[in-house]
């Protein structure tokens, strides 16, 4: 066994082991993911930067991965984290330390990149995956983890009284204005990540602007998640969303929530998930009021 041990380097995940990783995720899930695998390996290549991703051979061949993300200002968060989205080790090289280098090697670069912590979630009923996480040092979060499906039946005045449209390049800065309102940060670079974004992948991202005299008065940043966290169905993440103060009770928030739910629907994407702290209770009320509910998933961290 030591041997072995010390033999495990893991290295960084390339296109050439598409087809290694897809089968290795299909082997433990049972279904074959391969357009979201195809997807991240590609996006790695565009910003490299962001993107954590480790794979590790056993005999001469692909025998785990690891894949995670950069990630500053998704929720309301201040620091910058990583988020670790899908990991695996073949059957054949379980118990031989593999999770373990992997895990060791993930951090590592973690740390390298001044990252605070590792985020990760996983449903309650993945008994193996939750051993992983307790093994790995891992903890439950503070925050919450809400969903629902999107089949809240506003009246259709709540969206027809505002102008709601997708995101446009030019409501950045009536973004950013709010967004530092309520959070007392200069987000921008968060948020103009996230407008390259939706504008360069508008299948993955579905946010959408309120405007009211050619202004921006409230926001939602979403988008469509095709298999983080081992997930099979299209699920919506829901990242920040805001309202201009000066604007409040003014039923923005329910006309942008009643578009984006419709929107999706069309999509056929059937569950809406977001992540709110526990001392958040106006964002708490709002969510509750649109329908969401705790979901199955529970949310882990690992300080750094």
């Amino acid at each position: 066994m030591s041997a072995i041990l010390e033999s495990l380097k893991p290295r960084a995940l390339g296109a050439r082991d598409l087809d290694a990783v897809v089968a290795i995720d299909a082997a433990l899930g049972g279904r074959s993911r391969r357009a979201y695998f195809e997807r991240r390996l590609e996006t790695a290549t565009r910003d490299p930067g962001r993107d954590l991703h480790l794979g590790i051979d056993h005999n001469g061949v692909l025998a785990g991965f690891m894949m995670g993300r950069a990630h500053e200002g998704e929720f309301g968060r201040a620091d910058a984290e990583a988020r670790l989205d899908a990991f695996g080790v073949r059957p054949a090289s379980q118990h031989l330390g593999l999770g373990t280098a992997l895990r060791a090697a993930f951090e590592n670069l973690a740390r390298k990149r001044g990252l605070a912590g590792i985020r990760t979630s996983g449903v309650w009923r993945q008994h193996e995956l939750l051993r992983f996480l307790d093994h790995a040092g891992y903890r439950l979060s503070e925050n919450h983890v809400l969903d629902c499906a999107p089949t809240r039946d506003y009246e259709p005045l709540e969206r027809d009284q505002f102008e709601v449209a997708l995101l446009r390049e030019k409501d950045l800065e009536g973004v950013a204005r709010i967004d530092a309102r309520y959070t007392g940060r200069d987000r921008r670079a968060y948020l103009t990540r996230s407008f390259e974004e939706s504008l360069a992948d508008s299948a993955l991202r579905v946010s959408l602007a309120a405007h009211i005299d050619g202004g921006v008065a409230g926001f939602v940043m979403a988008r469509v998640d095709y298999g983080d966290f081992g997930r099979a169905e299209p699920v919506a993440i829901l990242d920040t969303v805001g309202v201009d103060p000066l604007r409040a009770r003014e039923g923005i928030g329910r006309a942008l929530m009643s578009q984006l739910f419709m929107n999706l629907a069309a999509l056929g994407v059937e569950r809406v998930e977001s992540v709110v702290a526990a001392g958040n209770l106006d964002l708490l009320g709002f969510f509750y009021a649109a329908g969401f509910r705790p979901s199955e998933r529970l949310a882990f961290v690992k300080r750094l």
